[in-house]
């Protein structure tokens, strides 16, 4: 429901609405829903200047600050989303902004120093993840084109196997825990409101910190993508019963899957191969999260590039494909406003 007065929704819904069929939706159904909404994954820069981003933090608050919605949580690859967010909670009036760490290894990777800084940066950042197409299992897979075949970077550029696998974050699978990792866990465990997310592993490597987050205290665990559209459903089921929270992502069903530099800067680094299969389809991922359930699913977007519509109009689309797919509105609702408030502690 909008106020004709102004471009900015009330924040007062008619859901008894949301009962009506799905043959007899009214258009604005998915402007309702972004009300109190919270995307948890949003990339607004700064970004590598090869894979230009689509709008500023501060924009993309503005945004969902007029769309209603409660709250943004920013990725940076590259730099410190929670000092990002402080700027923005600063000048942007009506939505509260957050931001995480990513053990990138432009950062030293799994560097315990690095966590610290950002776990007392400001309000402090929301979560710590293992990193992104930086990890050892993500950058094992991005790929280029040699004669018209995808090689992974690692087989194609010598210096790459030299350089960048050496600093790539892993974890331990055989039951060791370095020293570094010890830190780290121990020092998110001290943190309640933060939250531990997988980044770019493999799915032995996440049920390993499913085990190693039991054994540090860590209260809340998102794993990423499932993770990357590797898991199966009842790996995803075996996740949510131990009380993961599962994410999924518009970007993981709708996104322009054209060669570009997701991290390193590197022209001869530009992946050609989606990692070599990672995006699934619509009617999967729409299957699956039936299946799983919606208890335990926080949904976003991890849009950001230019090549993909605003984070906020991001948002729009996949409530309408959701709703297109016979999710009930308080579901779809659940998925993006109240399970994401609990992961992120808004309502502790």
């Amino acid at each position: 429901m909008f106020d004709s007065s102004s471009s900015v929704p009330s924040l007062t819904v008619d859901r008894s609405k949301w009962k009506e069929s799905f043959y007899r939706r009214s258009m604005e159904l998915p402007d309702e829903l972004l009300i109190g909404a919270i995307d948890s994954h949003v990339h607004a820069g700064p970004v590598l200047n090869s894979n230009p981003g689509h709008q500023d933090p501060i924009q993309v608050a503005q945004e969902a600050a007029a769309a209603g919605m409660r709250s943004i949580v920013y990725y940076d690859v590259f730099g410190w989303a929670s000092g990002m967010a402080w700027v923005v909670n600063r000048h942007v009036p009506g939505i509260h902004t957050y931001g995480g760490y990513l053990m990138n290894s432009c950062h030293g990777g799994m560097n315990p120093r690095s966590v610290r800084t950002a776990l007392h940066m400001e309000e402090g950042c929301r979560f710590i993840s293992f990193g992104s197409h930086c990890t050892r299992y993500s950058a094992e897979r991005e790929s280029t084109l040699v004669d018209g075949k995808l090689v992974p970077f690692k087989d194609a550029f010598p210096k790459f196997a030299e350089k960048e696998l050496p600093v790539a974050t892993s974890i331990p699978t055989d039951g060791t825990v370095t020293e570094e990792l010890d830190e780290i866990l121990t020092m998110v465990a001290e943190h309640p409101q933060v939250y531990l997310n997988t980044g770019h592993v493999s799915v032995q490597e996440a049920f390993r910190l499913l085990d190693l987050a039991e054994q540090y205290g860590i209260k809340k665990v998102l794993i990423a993508h499932p993770v990357r559209g590797r898991m199966t459903v009842e790996q995803q089921k075996e996740a949510a019963a131990r009380g993961a929270f599962l994410e999924a992502c518009l970007v993981d069903w709708l996104y322009p899957d054209v060669p570009r530099t997701h991290y390193y800067v590197e022209k001869e680094y530009m992946d050609m191969g989606a990692e070599l299969g990672r995006h699934t389809n619509t009617v999967a991922w729409m299957k699956t999260i039936k299946e799983v359930g919606i208890d335990r699913f926080v949904l976003g977007t991890d849009y950001g590039i230019r090549a993909a519509s605003t984070p906020v109009q991001g948002m729009r689309t996949m409530v309408a494909t959701m709703l297109d797919y016979q999710f009930a509105p308080e579901d779809i609702y659940h998925m993006i406003a109240s399970n994401p408030a609990k992961l992120i502690g808004l309502d502790d």
